[in-house]
């Protein structure tokens, strides 16, 4: 198999990442979790366009894609990102951008030659 059509291995669960990934909602509540320190659902709620049921749900879906976790201090529940899935994610999306960037240097040099 040559090197262009070889498959880009992807995370096992790829799709259920991205797809969690894929919402506005989702996205806006990844971005406040990874602003520093753990976050309760009130916190996350605050200033948001959704009731905190609805960021609950959200969390939820978060969770299961493996995306973020929670924890229990004292009376409350807090949610912080999963570092390890992140980077996950990231090494896919860098291998996918190594790829376009592999074939637009060898489409320039077809094109100059």
């Amino acid at each position: 198999m040559s090197p262009r059509s070889a498959r880009l291995a992807a995370p096992a669960d790829a799709a259920p990442l991205f797809a969690a990934l894929g919402d506005e909602t989702r996205l806006a509540l990844m971005s406040r979790l990874g602003a520093g320190r753990p976050r309760s659902i009130a916190e996350l709620a605050r200033g948001m366009p959704v009731t905190r049921q609805a960021v609950t749900k959200h969390l939820r879906v978060l969770s299961h894609a493996g995306l973020v976790h929670d924890f229990r201090r004292g009376r409350e529940r807090l949610w912080q990102p999963e570092a390890r899935r992140l980077a996950e994610a990231r090494l896919y999306l860098d291998a996918i951008s190594k790829r376009w960037d592999d074939a637009l240097a060898r489409l320039k040099r077809y094109v100059e030659a």
